[in-house]
């Protein structure tokens, strides 16, 4: 058995953890808020001692990933002009969560928003990928090829399961505060905290290259999709459900958050190079995570505690507000209706190995 499963899925954060999380769970005003505690990579000249950079991912690197996910053909004039927004960026690293590593602004606008489409479009139209609606609700599919987002807004809604203790959805209600999460790959059990034993649905293929390109220390096996609405949070949890310790990708899209990752006392045994010492009780890193930003929970850090107490309302970047009425800096009519649906929602994506 792996050494992590002998951590508990439904145990409890430390309170040191879980007092940091409170704090911020609790802030409000975020009007030229700054905080010792808080990691903010554009301020790398307030960084603490802790988070330092190590290394750099180059423009070519990025660049073969971002090529992944478009899936069209580009001749050497168009690759230049994607090119042109993609720079070398910093990789940063805790030295108090060694193998935690966070890229700001990996992703370019222009990627950012073709993956969004790609998950909310494409992904989230197949039934295969479960969502949170799927426990109580009949999802309204449209046409193959067709997105959620193209339906009429009026005369489509989410039926009950049982109409006796549950009211249907209208599709608004849906995709504006309803739809919390939906899951890609390895389709996880919430209830059982386990993925089932039956073959998962594949992973969508160019997602992964695109992953897999910037991170070919995992493999891209199975996701989750969260949606955030300022006010929604992600409590402390750690994730061991899956039989593999390679990391895990974290990529933010949209409003920034703020992200609290830190170890408990029983997190030593699974630290590399541990001699099987208590460990040393430290606050959480508290990180402030924007659109583009990836994090990748690696070494001790992949089975730390970890959650969003906060989406910072007002912080969506102006290339995505219009998101889906605009995507690659074309308008799309057909989406008029959801006009300026991203400028309240961060999307993040969450993808992880299944198994060595």
């Amino acid at each position: 058995m792996a050494a992590h499963k002998s951590l508990d899925p439904r145990a409890r954060p430390p309170a040191i953890i879980q007092n940091t999380y409170k704090k911020y769970q609790k802030k409000r005003d975020w009007t030229n808020y700054q905080d010792d505690t808080l990691v903010d990579l554009t301020q790398v000249d307030s960084l603490s001692s802790s988070v330092r950079q190590i290394s750099t991912i180059d423009r070519e690197t990025i660049l073969s990933a971002c090529l992944a996910i478009e899936n069209h053909y580009y001749d050497e004039s168009a690759r230049r002009v994607i090119m042109s927004a993609i720079q070398t960026q910093p990789i940063y690293e805790s030295s108090d969560l060694p193998g935690l590593l966070i890229i700001p602004s990996l992703l370019p606008p222009r990627t950012q928003k073709i993956l969004l489409s790609k998950l909310l479009h494409r992904d989230l139209s197949k039934p295969e990928h479960l969502t949170n609606v799927h426990f109580h609700h009949r999802l309204p599919y449209p046409k193959p090829h067709k997105s959620f987002f193209s339906l009429d807004i009026q005369s489509h809604q989410c039926e009950p399961l049982d109409p006796t203790t549950h009211r249907p959805i209208p599709l608004a209600q849906l995709l504006n505060k309803k739809l919390r999460w939906a899951t890609l790959g390895g389709q996880y059990d919430w209830s059982a905290k386990k993925y089932p034993d039956v073959k998962p649905p594949a992973f969508p293929p160019d997602t992964a290259q695109l992953l897999e390109t910037l991170f070919p220390q995992m493999r891209a096996e199975a996701a989750i999709v969260n949606l955030y609405t300022p006010g929604d949070f992600l409590s402390m949890h750690r994730d061991v459900a899956e039989e593999s310790d390679k990391g895990l990708i974290s990529v933010s899209i949209g409003c920034e958050a703020v992200f609290v990752i830190g170890l408990g006392p029983d997190n030593a045994a699974l630290s590399p190079g541990n001699d099987g010492s208590a460990i040393e009780m430290k606050p959480p890193l508290v990180i402030r995570l924007r659109s583009g930003d990836a994090v990748f929970m690696g070494g001790s850090s992949r089975f730390a505690w970890h959650g969003v107490p906060q989406i910072i309302p007002g912080t969506c970047p102006d290339f995505l507000k219009d998101w889906p009425a605009s995507i690659e800096e074309k308008t799309e009519p057909e989406y008029e209706q959801w006009r300026g649906w991203m400028a309240n929602k961060r999307v993040n994506l969450n993808v992880r190995q299944m198994w060595d």
